[in-house]
């Protein structure tokens, strides 16, 4: 387990157990975690912050405020790594990855993961990513 001492982690989920759980496992491996539930609140972080990776959910207040976050963070902050949840895949069946250059460029994501998660799949993308 890699020691992340000042490194920061935006996470936007509006499931509170979710955030709760991997704010706690973050910081046990050095984070500095920042938090949203909502779009708005997301949007605010990313103009007032500088996080070293983000995490977003798909599906906040907005069906595709996961994807909207993912344009803002990238052009505010084009260097930051953003990884995206989406359950999605549980709910509707649909695929959704970002395997190619072209859903990469266009996704603005540099990860997707499906929900339900564990955390040993979003550790390995933040190592991968950092």
């Amino acid at each position: 387990m890699a020691d992340h001492t000042g490194r920061t982690i935006l996470l936007v989920d509006d499931d509170v157990d979710l955030l709760t759980g991997l704010t706690f496992q973050l910081k046990r491996q050095g984070f500095e975690t920042i938090t949203a539930e909502t779009q708005r609140d997301a949007e605010r972080l990313i103009e007032e912050t500088n996080p070293d990776i983000a995490v977003f959910d798909l599906m906040l207040e907005h069906l595709d405020a996961g994807f909207t976050l993912c344009h803002r963070m990238k052009r505010k902050h084009p260097e930051t790594p953003v990884i995206l949840l989406t359950g999605v895949t549980s709910e509707t069946g649909l695929e959704s990855d970002t395997v190619t250059q072209d859903e990469r460029s266009w996704v603005k994501a540099d990860a997707m993961l499906a929900k339900p998660i564990r955390f040993e799949q979003l550790q390995r993308e933040i190592e991968r990513l950092l």
